[in-house]
């Protein structure tokens, strides 16, 4: 089931279109601000974001920025039907798609099933190597440099996963919905899962060389800049 956030100031429009949208099978949450829509994107790693860009409290503009630079999901702006120029802006800005308001929930839901299926997600390389780390998804093994990493089932999983976001900030809620697929695994238990991947990779949270963390944010999976 597609999860989508929308992310629209009035109350009226946000609960028409988040209501039509469920009836049509699509998980649904929102947000009437930019802050809380920035937040929300975090916590609850939706599949698409429909961003309106007249915000109470920032710039449409500014929040597709800052998503645009820290998450890879389809964004669409939602703009009023005479402000053109602000659509195209905004598909400068970094957005996969534009919606005219007051919407038209058979065109929302066309122009959503067409962004999934044009930017849905590949599946990863069967081989993918970051720096010396090098992960075998059908033989299901993961070597750094010629030793075999020690992992159960779902560490290989959440190693995989991030290998196949290397370089993004990737944040606990994708975890729990991409690795765990459900929403109550712990914040706790995600965090022991990657303490020993750690201890696998030979670093530490003081002192990560592949795993970086972001406080409040989520976990990265990058080459070090030197190789032990």
């Amino acid at each position: 089931m597609t999860h989508v956030l929308i992310v629209e100031p009035d109350a009226g429009t946000r609960a028409g279109l988040q209501g039509a949208l469920q009836q049509l099978r699509y998980r649904v949450s929102a947000a009437e601000s930019g802050q809380d829509g920035m937040s929300r994107v975090i916590e609850d790693a939706p599949d698409v974001v429909i961003l309106a860009l007249d915000l109470p409290d920032m710039s449409g503009l500014k929040v597709l920025r800052i998503l645009r630079s820290v998450v890879r999901l389809p964004i669409v702006a939602a703009v009023a039907r005479a402000d053109e120029s602000l659509a195209v802006q905004a598909l400068r800005a970094g957005a996969d798609d534009s919606l005219e308001k007051p919407f038209s929930v058979n065109l929302v839901d066309a122009r959503l099933t067409a962004l999934m299926r044009r930017c849905g997600a590949e599946e990863p390389p069967e081989v993918m190597t970051v720096g010396g780390l090098v992960i075998d998804v059908q033989a299901h093994t993961a070597t750094l440099g010629d030793r075999v990493l020690d992992l159960r089932p779902m560490e290989f999983r959440l190693l995989a996963h991030l290998a196949a976001n290397a370089g993004r900030v990737v944040s606990k809620a994708e975890l729990r919905e991409r690795v765990w697929e459900n929403a109550y695994t712990t914040n706790k238990t995600i965090d022991v899962h990657l303490c020993w991947l750690r201890r696998q990779l030979g670093e530490t949270a003081a002192q990560p060389r592949y795993l970086g963390s972001v406080r409040r944010v989520g976990v990265s999976l990058s080459a070090p800049d030197v190789e032990a």
